[in-house]
């Protein structure tokens, strides 16, 4: 059974740093591309980054130069650094693990980790 377990959400100030985790099991992690989404009160759910299992990477423009993801394919382990935190990533952050290929197509949520940005 598949699981992703996001950690590292909590409250900060304007200007600090979190670090989001996601440990994944149950999954051939090394062969799926990773992400990381939020969720603000009222809209919908954003994509924020995403690392393809080859290294390719995507940063929403509304986090570039703030973010960073990784991916420790050895720990099953997503990572998304943020700096410079303002109040608007107020949301939920989801941990996505995905992919496709032959004979197979899965797609897999977190529960998700409360991000506030607040004074």
């Amino acid at each position: 059974q598949v699981q992703l377990v996001e950690s590292g959400g909590g409250l900060v100030q304007p200007g600090g740093s979190l670090r989001l985790s996601c440990a994944a099991s149950g999954v051939t992690f090394s062969i799926y591309s990773v992400a990381w989404y939020r969720q603000a009160p009222g809209k919908q759910r954003e994509l924020v980054a995403r690392l393809g299992s080859l290294g390719s990477i995507y940063y929403a423009s509304s986090v570039k130069g703030r973010c960073t993801i990784s991916r420790d394919n050895a720990r099953n382990m997503v990572y998304l650094e943020m700096d410079d935190l303002k109040p608007e990533d107020t949301a939920v952050y989801y941990c996505n693990v995905f992919g496709h290929g032959q004979g197979y197509s899965d797609d897999y949520w977190g529960q998700g980790t409360q991000v506030t940005v607040s004074a």
